[in-house]
């Protein structure tokens, strides 16, 4: 009898982000073991996650699971698994938007979808936010294609582009684009914007706390006050927000914005949530361009944005570049309204083939 488990697994670049693409049928159905099997699978909890596939980073150290949809309206179902490198922990409160861009080459190498042409648009069933996206992937000759020339900023080089539209992750995690209902709240004596348009974020002017908003990541996570007031208005906004008591969840994530320096519409500095992103992650980006677009809103003054109707693209700057997010947008009575929301993420099959785990944490007889 080995004293390992194998387990088939794609390791896929999606987007700024690296993960391990199961699919679910290979994993336990229960989640205790499953979760048992993910620590495993990544090595952790170890900060360096030696002893597993692991990055090391929350950015490195993440799970999609996809199955076959029974869903009229989607080809597959992804759920997204964040493994705490720090700690034993698997997460399933968020979603993640840059191994989404891998769940499409990713079924299609799979034959969970076949490839229809020049491009193949897969059907997405995002099961944390019981929402859906659509991604075209690149198939020419039934193959999928990585080499390309779309670029994304956090990512070397170029590959093959992968647009993806969101249809309908407004409120899908606190139930209303606006949790509070509210423009602006003040929260721990700061003003703060609370949105979801597929990920909860708070939005907060550096300013206010006494920062430039343009710190690198390391000088922001260094200023223990500093983090420690962000980690207080994050856990009061939570009940706020109707995602109750947050102190062990990933949401909501914690952006502070500053005005633009490089032709965006302004900068950020985005908390994940205890950990500064050396980027912004894809849904917290249409999160903080949505924030822009609301009259009144704490983004929308950093910003000196207007109230734009129709179709419009908006270049969030983080410590690496910026991010583009594309937006069919009506603003009717002060109200704003999000009839879409698209980008541009590219992804990379990195390897194919088998990790191994434990036989005593999971011997999958």
């Amino acid at each position: 009898m080995s004293s390992q488990t194998a387990i088939r697994c794609c390791v896929i670049r999606g987007g700024t982000s690296k993960g391990l693409y199961f699919h679910a049928d290979d994993l336990p159905s229960d989640t205790k073991t499953r979760d048992a099997v993910l620590l495993a699978a990544m090595g952790a909890p170890d900060e360096r996650e030696i002893d597993g596939m692991g990055g090391a980073h929350p950015l490195t150290s993440k799970v999609a699971v996809i199955s076959k949809s029974t869903r009229p309206d989607a080809d597959v179902d992804y759920l997204f698994l964040q493994v705490w490198p720090d700690r034993a922990e698997v997460s399933d409160n968020q979603n993640c938007g840059n191994l989404l861009a891998g769940v499409g080459p990713f079924a299609i190498e799979e034959g969970l979808v076949a490839p229809t042409g020049e491009v193949t648009r897969v059907r997405i069933y995002m099961v944390n936010t019981e929402s859906l996206a659509v991604a075209t992937v690149e198939t020419p000759g039934g193959i999928v294609r990585y080499d390309g020339a779309a670029h994304i900023d956090g990512v070397p080089g170029s590959h093959a582009p992968i647009p993806i539209e969101f249809l309908d992750v407004a409120g899908s995690s606190c139930g209303a684009l606006l949790p509070t209902g509210n423009a602006i709240d003040v929260v721990e004596g700061i003003r703060v914007t609370c949105v979801d348009n597929g990920m909860p974020v708070v939005c907060i002017n550096a300013q206010d706390l006494g920062i430039s908003g343009y710190e690198d990541p390391e000088v922001i996570e260094a200023n223990k006050e500093l983090c420690a007031k962000v980690e207080a208005i994050r856990l009061a906004v939570g009940p706020l927000m109707n995602l109750g008591d947050v102190a062990l969840k990933t949401v909501p994530k914690m952006s502070l914005l500053a005005p633009a320096r490089h032709g965006g519409v302004l900068t950020t500095r985005t908390f994940i949530p205890k950990r500064v992103h050396e980027a912004i992650g894809v849904f917290g980006a249409v999160s903080v361009a949505t924030a822009t677009l609301v009259p009144g809103s704490v983004a929308q003054e950093v910003a000196g944005f207007g109230d734009d109707d129709g179709v419009v693209t908006l270049d969030i700057e983080h410590p690496t570049g910026y991010f583009s997010v594309s937006m069919d947008v009506q603003v009717l009575g002060g109200e704003l309204t999000i009839k879409s929301a698209a980008l541009l993420r590219t992804a990379r099959m990195l390897m194919k083939g088998t990790v191994f785990i434990p036989s005593a944490v999971w011997e999958n007889k």
